[in-house]
């Protein structure tokens, strides 16, 4: 009888070791050398690269009616920034939905806003609830971003998060239809969660 051939086993690998994390310059790399192209719908959160949501028609227009609003209450005291990139730290660069930005003379021409730029950020939610609240909110409260406004689509209520602690924030209030929310940052704006669904 022959002897049997021993079958040695190759180790596992864990999903975590081949993951590869990526900088920020890493992915603006990427880009500049074609590997992402600049119309991907792409971010990277805390090193990861992910794809966002396809953008329906109602998204659209509830991004449009904010940005609407904003610009009329905003003026000269901001500039209002619409689905552009944010650079929070070495590893995470998301593109909020809206952001008021601190005004600067060259528009941020020069370089990419940061949290300390942002005076207030909102993510409009309708199949990405949980992504935005339990993967961008804990990353925007890290940051030090002092104000979030995140509109749930489904429910119908826009949860104003403010007071970064860590990881999250330490005050959140939910406002529904007949409410309106004041900004802590910008006095000026003021939206009426039925105007935002009008």
């Amino acid at each position: 009888m022959e002897p049997k051939e021993s079958v040695r086993k190759l180790p596992t690998m864990s999903l975590a070791s081949v993951r590869k994390q990526f900088s920020v310059d890493d992915y603006n790399r990427m880009r500049e050398v074609g590997i992402l192209a600049e119309d991907d719908r792409l971010e990277l959160l805390a090193g990861e690269i992910y794809t966002m949501s396809p953008v329906g028609p109602l998204h659209v227009a509830l991004v449009n009616r904010l940005n609407r609003l904003l610009q009329r209450q905003v003026g000269e005291q901001g500039i209002v920034s619409v689905q552009n990139p944010i650079r929070l730290d070495q590893r995470s660069e998301p593109q909020p939905d809206l952001a008021i930005l601190a005004p600067r003379a060259d528009f941020y021409s020069g370089a990419l806003a940061t949290a300390d730029d942002v005076l207030l950020l909102i993510e409009v939610a309708d199949s990405s609830l949980a992504y935005d609240r339990d993967g961008k909110l804990p990353l925007y409260a890290r940051a030090r971003m002092s104000e979030v406004w995140l509109l749930d689509v489904v429910s119908r209520t826009l949860t104003q998060y403010t007071q970064p602690r860590h990881n999250s924030y330490a005050q959140r209030q939910a406002f529904g239809m007949g409410m309106s929310l004041r900004a802590t940052l910008l006095p000026s704006v003021v939206v009426a969660v039925d105007e935002v669904f009008a």
